[in-house]
């Protein structure tokens, strides 16, 4: 028989952080946060890299969702040129997310082009760093919300910015707010949203990312780039990169696509999405999640065992049931390290996978608690139990181990592949 596993551990490499910092209104109630980008929890300042943060950005909260970091209120995200222009804020819902444009992008076709886009689309924008005869009056149309760094103008300057551009159009945020002086002086000014440290410093959270195959993802790129679409080909790949099937289950539930039906499998969840917001979502995200680091000791346990249960499924009861994504996100909260609540929250998952996730954790028993039992216990090597459920769901030990042998193989092979040469 085969050897026993156990439970791998999570990664001790340091993540990235991200860390958020609030704006108040005038009665210094939080309405939203800026988030912000740091590569290591212990450093001091945030990433420099406005490319690599914006990407980070997007990505985690593509995962986690907005809620998770922002507790249902909205997000303030810096963007570059090249990020607004490439439509990546598309992944994030429209109702929740506020782009700030920075004083180094240019007001040129390409970005009044982005920023009709977005507006088209129920996002809003906000001009940071803003100052008297500023570059960026084309966007002026186009934004929500003006930023003034109170430091850097006078508060003569502050107070006309307020006046000629505050009002219905516009809310006028002022950041950097220090002390009570320059909160007082600039709620005077005109100034309705404020931010800065005499509120708070920024809030430090730790921000897991799922790693990637940079390998599959470019298979990925190449197979929608085909004449004919082969959905058969796409939906092998996606199965066997757990970052890219658990964003993809999770987009379908943005609130914008109302996609109201629950999802089966991967399979249906290619078809729901339909073929042109498909091949729209793929060269986003594999964009996104390239470059990651390989795969971890969690994902690869997710892939044995949505491969075990896949190979079993032929053999049991399980109704409609896909159990490939049942084993698939068994260990999705250990590796996004969140409850498995918040988890299938962000899903719209076959109710029968939701009920068993969450019964997986409280030890409750659903009808798929057999097969889920089965699953754990076999990676753990309780071969006691491994022979109980056996004789209960009528498998022989025989042909349990050589399945999840196979499982252990192709999971292998899956990561091996994705391995940088």
């Amino acid at each position: 028989m085969g050897t026993s596993t156990t439970q791998p551990a999570p990664d001790s490499k340091a993540s990235p952080c991200i860390a958020r910092q609030p704006i108040l209104n005038a009665d210094e109630c939080v309405i939203g946060y800026e988030l912000l980008f740091r590569e290591d929890p212990a450093q001091d300042h945030f990433s420099s890299d406005g490319e690599n943060a914006t990407r980070t950005l997007i990505d985690t909260l593509s995962v986690l969702g907005l809620e998770v970091l922002c507790d249902g209120r909205i997000a303030f995200i810096n963007c570059t040129q090249q990020m607004l222009v490439n439509d990546y804020f598309l992944l994030l819902p429209s109702d929740e997310v506020v782009i700030e444009i920075q004083e180094n992008v240019p007001a040129d076709r390409d970005t009044i082009g982005a920023c009709q886009r977005l507006q088209s689309a129920g996002y809003k924008i906000a001009l940071d760093n803003f100052v008297p005869g500023d570059a960026r009056d084309d966007l002026i149309p186009y934004a929500n919300f003006i930023k003034v760094d109170t430091r850097a103008i006078s508060q003569e300057n502050s107070a006309s910015l307020a006046a000629h551009h505050g009002g219905k159009l516009h809310q006028m945020l002022a950041h950097k707010v220090e002390s009570l002086a320059t909160f007082v002086a600039a709620r005077r000014n005109g100034f309705t949203l404020f931010q800065g440290y005499f509120f708070r410093h920024p809030e430090r959270m730790r921000a897991r990312h799922i790693p990637a195959s940079e390998t599959n993802c470019l298979m990925l790129l190449q197979a929608v780039s085909k004449p004919e679409i082969d959905f058969k080909e796409i939906e092998d790949l996606i199965k066997v990169e757990p970052n890219l099937c658990y964003r993809l289950l999770h987009y379908l539930n943005s609130p914008l696509l109302g996609i109201a039906s629950p999802v089966q499998s991967v399979h249906h969840a290619l078809h729901l999405l339909g073929e042109r917001e498909l091949l729209r979502w793929i060269r986003m995200a594999t964009t996104l999640v390239m470059g990651r680091d390989r795969p971890s000791d969690l994902v690869l346990a997710s892939l044995v065992r949505a491969r075990f249960c896949e190979l079993i499924a032929p053999k049991v009861q399980h109704g409609d049931t896909d159990l490939f994504l049942l084993g698939m996100l068994s260990l999705m909260d250990a590796i996004l390290e969140v409850p498995i609540g918040m988890v299938v929250e962000a899903l719209l998952l076959d109710p029968e996978i939701t009920a068993q996730l969450l019964c997986g954790k409280t030890r409750e028993k659903t009808t798929l608690s057999p097969v889920y039992d089965l699953m754990v216990a076999r990676e753990m090597g309780d071969w006691g139990k491994v022979n109980e459920l056996g004789k209960q769901l009528n498998l022989s030990l025989y042909f349990m181990d050589k399945i999840y042998n196979e499982a252990m193989r192709w999971a292998h092979e899956i990561t091996r592949a994705s391995r940088p040469q």
